[in-house]
């Protein structure tokens, strides 16, 4: 049985959820079909510790917000349910530098894409209910320290976020859509951002965007996983999917829809479109597809305290950043107290270079105590200072499909990287180094980037490049897809360029263009 309406939307991240409010509100009957459950703050875990509701491994009977995903050349985090990655993420919402907008992949198309964007991030910024961050922890104020001591003290500042800062713990009429929204909950400064927000304060798209957008009828439908979109012959679309339900397994759906939004997020667009292509339901896909993508520049790095005393947990996710160079920004980064699994990715920090495995080994052989205490994971959200780091420096990954080794009938996302990652960012290792030693601590990095040469990345942008033709990328400046009538793209794989900041709020504001130009019902 089919569902007819106008506007199929795959996913409900920051590009879905733009594109479901935008839509009704031009007319359209929308269905948002999101492969993820639908979270309430209560129903959030503790800790990261409970896995089955922290991380989206369905296979495994997890079903929860974090999904992780290796690749050859990277290892990607990404968000799972009703609102994507923004239940997940650290609720960082900053502008990128000026050079964003000149860059060469995209300038062509637009002779000022800063004005151009600029009323849809003051709408993103209005939505998203972006403040200043009130309060530094003890990291941040180790990350502005550190900033003077190398002559950039000007360039550490507050964040900016989207999270409701009233009177912790106590409920409030919505402050952000005269009363259309739902009550809000000040926030509790527990650093629980990235684990799930059970006070309710953080600015999800669940209470922002797709609250509204279902006040206005649009329907979500959780835990539906799409397979594929088959155009039907008259000008409309098929989109074939399947709903998990609790007991009986996957049910098989099909919606009719005059067009479909894709935004699954940067690995799950390009993995839907790759597939759609090869079962030849998308013969004019432009052959850009998978090309340009990105992980925004990113590593991970710290520092670990050896005093059981130390407390750096409290706050919140990321409170403050700082410029430590023209083209790297440093973030402090905090998990609450007792969320301690993503610690199984720490590893002794170690330099780039030709031999890095060896020298990591040497070096743990070297000093086996500080080894050993990086590895003993309990405590490490109180006892960790954690370092985000980005850069605005181009590099390049293909994504593409590949017959998988294990399970020979089915296909895969693998990567190729035409222009190689940085593993290792010098201005990263000097900053943890430093803090670490500060703090009497041990300074720590990721074994994904020492041990396997793959950075870890929260940020995977690009594989949809706008273009002027097919030739040239896969969508036109507006987000429509070459070569097929009513498809259309809208999330961070239609970011063009490394940001070398969280680019939540960037995607947002493309997505805001893109549906101005999204016709009316």
């Amino acid at each position: 049985m089919q569902t007819p309406v106008d506007v199929a939307i795959v996913g409900s991240g920051f590009g879905g959820s733009v594109a479901a409010l935008r839509a009704v509100q031009k007319g359209h009957r929308v269905v948002v079909l999101e492969e993820g459950r639908r979270w309430r703050p209560q129903d959030f875990p503790r800790s990261n510790w409970d896995v089955r509701r922290f991380l989206w491994a369905p296979g495994l009977g997890c079903r929860g917000i974090q999904r992780i995903r290796m690749f050859r050349h990277f290892m990607g985090l990404a968000g799972a349910g009703v609102g994507g990655g923004s239940l997940v993420y650290a609720a960082t919402l900053l502008a990128p530098p000026p050079g964003f907008f000149t860059d060469p992949s995209w300038a062509h198309l637009d002779p000022d894409w800063a004005a151009t964007l600029a009323p849809h991030y003051d709408t993103a910024r209005r939505m998203l209910g972006v403040a200043p961050t009130p309060r530094l922890g003890i990291g941040d104020l180790l990350l502005k320290d550190y900033a003077a001591s190398i002559g950039r003290g000007d360039a550490f500042r507050a964040t900016e976020v989207g999270i409701f800062f009233g009177e912790p713990g106590v409920e409030v009429p919505d402050p952000y859509f005269g009363g259309e929204g739902p009550n809000r909950t000040g926030c509790d400064f527990t650093g629980a951002c990235m684990v799930g927000c059970r006070s309710g304060a953080k600015n999800s798209l669940d209470r922002n965007y797709l609250h509204l957008a279902e006040r206005r009828g649009v329907t979500i439908e959780a835990d539906t996983r799409v397979t594929g979109l088959v155009p039907d012959g008259s000008g409309g679309w098929w989109v074939h999917g399947r709903t998990w339900r609790p007991g009986r397994g996957n049910e098989p759906r099909t919606w009719s829809a005059r067009r479909v939004v894709v935004a699954a997020g940067t690995l799950g667009t390009v993995e839907l479109l790759l597939h759609c292509r090869e079962q030849g339901w998308l013969p004019g896909l432009s052959p850009r597809i998978g090309e340009r993508v990105r992980t925004n520049s990113e590593v991970i790095v710290g520092a670990r305290s050896t005093r059981r005393e130390d407390r750096f947990c409290e706050g919140i996710a990321i409170a403050s950043q700082a410029q430590v160079s023209e083209e790297t920004c440093i973030e402090v980064v905090r998990y609450p107290e007792g969320s301690d699994v993503m610690g199984f990715l720490g590893s002794v920090l170690t330099d780039g270079g030709r031999g890095r495995p060896l020298r990591f080994l040497a070096t743990c052989l070297a000093r086996p105590l500080e080894a050993l205490r990086i590895a003993w994971v309990p405590g490490w959200a109180r006892r960790s200072v954690i370092l985000l780091v980005m850069q605005s420096v181009d590099n390049q990954l293909r994504l593409r499909l590949e017959r998988s080794r294990l399970r020979p009938w089915t296909r895969r996302l693998v990567s190729d990287a035409p222009r190689a990652l940085p593993t290792c960012i010098p201005e990263a290792n000097a900053a943890a180094r430093a803090i670490a030693r500060a703090i009497g601590g041990i300074p720590q990095g990721a074994w994904s980037e020492v041990l396997l040469n793959r950075p870890l990345t929260a940020h995977v942008l690009g594989g949809c490049p706008m273009g002027g033709g097919v030739e040239e990328g896969v969508v036109d400046r507006a987000g429509r897809v070459f070569g097929h009538e009513g498809l259309y793209v809208c999330d961070g794989s239609i970011v063009p360029a490394n940001l070398g900041v969280n680019p939540s709020l960037t995607i947002t504001a493309l997505a805001e263009h893109v549906m101005e130009a999204f016709p009316e019902a």
